[in-house]
């Protein structure tokens, strides 16, 4: 297994909203083609205003195949739209195991 960690910033105070159209449009699209959200988290200490989403996957290949089709789903481009202008930065990390299971 392993786990991709992507990072949002969005602009001063907007981490509220961002996290409101999420739950209302963007949260089904994901939950439905990537499957395992193992959470969706907002910073306390350290660089805030970031959104903080950690998703499983089998592996990269299923990775791979569910983001291209995350990115070809119509519901997931219309949560993309309305999210957009309250993106500053993202960045992404995927995480392997430290050790052998």
């Amino acid at each position: 297994m392993i786990i991709e960690e992507r990072n949002y910033l969005v602009r001063p105070g907007a981490a509220a909203k961002y996290a409101q159209l999420w739950d209302e449009y963007g949260r089904e699209p994901q939950v439905r083609i990537l499957g395992n959200l193992l959470g969706f988290y907002v910073t306390e200490v350290g660089e805030l205003n970031t959104l903080v989403y950690l998703w499983g996957y089998e592996g990269l290949d299923d990775r791979l195949k569910k983001r291209a089709e995350l990115a070809n789903d119509p519901d997931f481009a219309a949560f993309r739209a309305q999210v957009r202008d309250l993106l500053v930065r993202q960045s992404n990390r995927i995480l392997t195991p430290a050790l052998p299971s």
